[in-house]
C-alpha cells in the first residue's frame, strides 16, 4: 500500500527524496488506527450526501449552460453561434483534491465565453436567474472581492461560484485548462479565478501516490481546525496552503504511509527555516508575461513570512495574508505537533492527545471582542463577511501601532447571541510577544481602533444598520454564548505538552496565565525559561485608569533575553545533527536557491531569514518614527466620545485618523489603552 517507483518519485519536486523507505509493520499498525480515528470524528461524508453533491453538479452545469444560451439569443447573434454557445463548470479546493468532508462547500469555476461578462451577465443575468430557483435557499454576490465570487446554497449544498472569460467564441466540452495558452489577454480576476483549477491538478499531478496524499491532508485539515489555524482570510492558512505543505512532504517521503507521513510533517516544517520559500516544483516564468512571485525583483514579495508557492503559472504566494502574530503562533503549533508525533513513537500518548482542541478562550487574559450588527439576516451575512475579510487589516495595524510588541491571536469562527438579533461575534486574544522590550513603552490602541473603522467605510454595499463595536473584555467576562449550551466549563486540571522534552505535565486551566500557548511547549533555551520565571504569571490587569498593565517592575534585561522571531528561525539551523534533520535544512536550502537565488550559504541563509523575519517589522516602523503634534489632545478627546458611546455605532463618514506612535514614558512599564475599556 502506498508504495510507488524510485523511478517516479526522483522526478518529484526540487530535490531528492529525503527517504524512499517503504512502511513497516508498526506503520501499517498506526495507519490502521488512524484511519479509524478519522471515521469516527466524522471525516469522512455519507453515500447520501455523496450522491446529492453530484446531482447538484449536474444541475448547476446545466443552468449555466442554458443562461449562456438566453445570452446569446438575447444579443442576435446567427443561428450557428447560438447552436454552439456553451459553458462549462470546473471544481477545484477540497472537492477536486477529494479531501472534503460532511458539510463542505463545493468550489466552483463557470468558464465562459467572451462575449460573456462578469459584471453584467454573471452578477446580473445569472444572479435573477437563481434567485428565481426554488432550490437557492441562499444567494450572495460578492463582486468587490479580490476573487470575485457567488454564495449558492443549493438544495443544501453551499457553492462558490467564480466565473472566468475566455477569449474564445465557443467553449468546447473537452477544454483542458492546464496549457497556459488559455491566460492569453485574460484580465487579473480571470487569472486568479482559473488558478484554483489550475492549481489543484497540477497538485494531484505532483505527489506521489494520491490517496496517501489525501488521508494525509484530511488529519492536517482536521489538526489546523481543532488548533484554531485554519483560515486564510484572517491570516492563518487556507485549504489550498495545507494542501501545498502536506504535496511537498509526500515528495520527500514518497513511500511512507499517512501515519508516517503526518509526523513528518511536523518535523519538517517545525524545522523550516521560513521565508525559504515551499515549492513542488520549479518557478516557471512563462512567454505571456505575467507577474510570478519573484523576491529578487519585487519588492513587495520580500516582505512574504511564509511564502508557500502554487506550481501552476502564473506562480503566487498562496500564503501572503499571514501576518507576525499569525506566523508565530503557527510555529509554535508546529513544534508542539512534533512533540507529539514523538510521543506517539515512543508510544507515551495516542492519536487524540494531537487533535485535542485549542482552549482559546482559556489561553489568554485580554480579548478583543468585535461585535457586528445590521438590522436584517441578508445585510448582517454581508456585513460580517466584510468585517471578517478585514480583520487581518486590524491585526497589522495593531502590529505597527505597537512596534510588534502585541500578539493577536484571532478566532477563526464567529459567535452569535441569541438574546440579541442580527449580530455576530469575532475575539482576539491579546498577549504580549516574546521579543525586546524598550522600557518605559507606552502604547494606545484607540486611534488604531478608529483607523480600522475607517477602513471599514470603505465598503460599497453598506446600509443604514450596518454597525460595529470594538470593545476589550477579559477571561472572566467572555460572554456565556460563545461556549456550547451557552454554558461557561467549569475550570479543571489537564494535562499538557510543555516544560522539557515534550513530557506531560499538569496544568490549572484556571490559572492567571496569559502565555498558556508558551508554556504549551518545550523550550531548551535556558535564558528564556528565566524570563518565564521574571514575567508575573498575571500577566495583563485592568487598572484604575482603563489601562492594561503588563509585567510591572520586570528588569530589561531579562525581558531582552525572550527569543525574537528572527533569532527562533536563526536557531532553526543550529539543530540536531541527525542526518534527516539536515537533509531537511538541504532541502529548504537547495529549494530556496534554485528558484530565488537569494541563499548562497548556510551563514548568508541565516542572515537573509533574519532579514526577511524583520523586514515587515522595520518598513511599517519607519512610519512611526514622525510624532504626531497633538495626538494626546486628540486622543483624549476621542477616547471621552468613545467612553460615553456603549451601543454599537453605525459607521459614518470622517477622515482616516492618523497611526498613533509609540511615545516614552517614565515609569518602567508596559500599558496598552483599549477602546470602550468599562470600569470594573
Amino acid at each position: 500500500m502506498g508504495v510507488s517507483s524510485a523511478t517516479k518519485e526522483s522526478r518529484m519536486g526540487l530535490t531528492e527524496p529525503i527517504s524512499t523507505a517503504g512502511p513497516t509493520e508498526l506503520d501499517r499498525t498506526r495507519n490502521y488506527e488512524l484511519e479509524k480515528f478519522l471515521e469516527n470524528v466524522g471525516s469522512y461524508e455519507s453515500v447520501e450526501e455523496t450522491a446529492r453533491r453530484e446531482e447538484v453538479m449536474g444541475r448547476m452545469n446545466q443552468i449555466v449552460k442554458d443562461w449562456v444560451k438566453e445570452i446569446c439569443i438575447n444579443k442576435e447573434f446567427n443561428e450557428q453561434l447560438v447552436e454552439e454557445a456553451n459553458a462549462k463548470i470546473f471544481t477545484f479546493g477540497s472537492y477536486r483534491l477529494g479531501v472534503h468532508g460532511p458539510g463542505a462547500d463545493i468550489d466552483m469555476l463557470c468558464i465562459g465565453p467572451r462575449y460573456v461578462t462578469r459584471n453584467e451577465d454573471f452578477f446580473g443575468n445569472l444572479y435573477g436567474i437563481l434567485a428565481k430557483m426554488p432550490e437557492v435557499e441562499e444567494l450572495h454576490p460578492v463582486p468587490d472581492a479580490h476573487v470575485p465570487v457567488m454564495n449558492i446554497k443549493f438544495n443544501g449544498i453551499s457553492i462558490d461560484l467564480l466565473y472566468a472569460k475566455l477569449e474564445l467564441w465557443t467553449i468546447p466540452e473537452d477544454l483542458d485548462i492546464s496549457y497556459d495558452s488559455i491566460l492569453r489577454n485574460v484580465d487579473e480576476q480571470t487569472i486568479r479565478s482559473l488558478n484554483g483549477c489550475r492549481v489543484t491538478d497540477q497538485i494531484l499531478r505532483l505527489v506521489p501516490n494520491i490517496q496517501n496524499f489525501r488521508t494525509t491532508l484530511r488529519c492536517v485539515k482536521f489538526w489546523a481546525k481543532q488548533r484554531g489555524i485554519y483560515s486564510n482570510v484572517i491570516g492563518f492558512l487556507g485549504g489550498i496552503n495545507w494542501a501545498l505543505l502536506v504535496a511537498r512532504v509526500c515528495q520527500l517521503y514518497p513511500n511512507a504511509l499517512p501515519s508516517v507521513l503526518i509526523s513528518k510533517f511536523f518535523k519538517v516544517f517545525s524545522q523550516w527555516r521560513w521565508p525559504n520559500p515551499v515549492m513542488l516544483c520549479p518557478i516557471q516564468e512563462g512567454s505571456l508575461s505575467h507577474k510570478v512571485w519573484d523576491p529578487t525583483r519585487n519588492l513587495q514579495d520580500r516582505k512574504h513570512l511564509m511564502p508557500i508557492i502554487t506550481p501552476a503559472y502564473p506562480c503566487m504566494n498562496s500564503s501572503y495574508n499571514v501576518s507576525s502574530s499569525t506566523f508565530g503562533i503557527m510555529q509554535k503549533e508546529f513544534q508542539r505537533g512534533n512533540e507529539i508525533c514523538e510521543a506517539l513513537a515512543a508510544k507515551e500518548t495516542c492519536w487524540t492527545t494531537l487533535f485535542e482542541p485549542f482552549p482559546f478562550f482559556e489561553a489568554f487574559k485580554n480579548y478583543l471582542h468585535i461585535d457586528v450588527t445590521a438590522r436584517n439576516d441578508d445585510d448582517l451575512k454581508i456585513w460580517k463577511g466584510w468585517v471578517e475579510s478585514r480583520l487581518r487589516l486590524l491585526i497589522l495595524k495593531i502590529e505597527r501601532n505597537t512596534c510588534a510588541t502585541l500578539q493577536c491571536c484571532p478566532h477563526p469562527g464567529n459567535f452569535s447571541d441569541k438574546s440579541r438579533s442580527f449580530n455576530s461575534s469575532y475575539f482576539m486574544g491579546i498577549r504580549r510577544q516574546e521579543t525586546s522590550v524598550q522600557e518605559g513603552q507606552y502604547f494606545d490602541l484607540r486611534l488604531t481602533i478608529e483607523e480600522f473603522k475607517h477602513c471599514l467605510r470603505t465598503f460599497t454595499l453598506w446600509k443604514p444598520g450596518m454597525g460595529i463595536t470594538i470593545s476589550h473584555t477579559t477571561r472572566r467576562n467572555i460572554p456565556d454564548f460563545v461556549f456550547p449550551g451557552g454554558v461557561q466549563p467549569i475550570n479543571k486540571t489537564k494535562k499538557v505538552y510543555g516544560a522539557a522534552n515534550g513530557k506531560k505535565r499538569k496544568r490549572d486551566e484556571g490559572s492567571t496565565s496569559c502565555n498558556l500557548r508558551k508554556s504549551d511547549f518545550a523550550t531548551k533555551n535556558e535564558d528564556a525559561k528565566l524570563v518565564e520565571e521574571a514575567i508575573p504569571r498575571g500577566g495583563c490587569e485592568v487598572n484604575g485608569n482603563g489601562y492594561l498593565d503588563i509585567a510591572h517592575g520586570v528588569p530589561v534585561e531579562h525581558l531582552k533575553v525572550g527569543s525574537s522571531s528572527a533569532e527562533c528561525l536563526t536557531s532553526m539551523s543550529a539543530l540536531s545533527g541527525s542526518s534527516e534533520a539536515e537533509k531537511i535544512l538541504l532541502t529548504c536550502q537547495q529549494a530556496s536557491s534554485k528558484e530565488v537565488e537569494k541563499v548562497k550559504d548556510d551563514a548568508g541563509s541565516r542572515t537573509q531569514v533574519q532579514n526577511f523575519a524583520t523586514s515587515c517589522t522595520v518598513d511599517l516602523s519607519e512610519s512611526l518614527t514622525r510624532t504626531l503634534e497633538g495626538t494626546a489632545e486628540k486622543g483624549a478627546s476621542l477616547c471621552s466620545n468613545i467612553l460615553k458611546n456603549t451601543e454599537p455605532e453605525e459607521l459614518e463618514s470622517t477622515q482616516q485618523p492618523k497611526s498613533a506612535a509609540c511615545v516614552t514614558a517614565k515609569k518602567p512599564v508596559i500599558r496598552f489603552n483599549f477602546t470602550l475599556v468599562r470600569a470594573a
